[in-house]
């Protein structure tokens, strides 16, 4: 079991995994075809980890002490 603390930290990496996942989009759009694939690829997996972080935040419901 996490406590409330190691779960807001938990919930920060997630939310910084999405931020980077949006910034490497935007400069992906900037490079030649196999540099733009491979940055999607590793935006798209980040979203994927991001987006189970959130799940496993949200649906694990409020910590009590």
């Amino acid at each position: 079991m996490m406590t409330p603390l190691q779960n807001m930290w938990f919930s920060f990496f997630g939310i910084f995994l999405m931020f980077a996942s949006a910034g490497l989009t935007v400069l992906a759009q900037k490079l030649p075809s196999f540099w733009r694939g491979l940055l999607l690829l590793v935006a798209f997996i980040f979203l994927i980890i991001a987006g189970l972080i959130v799940f496993v935040v949200v649906f694990r419901g409020p910590t009590a002490e």
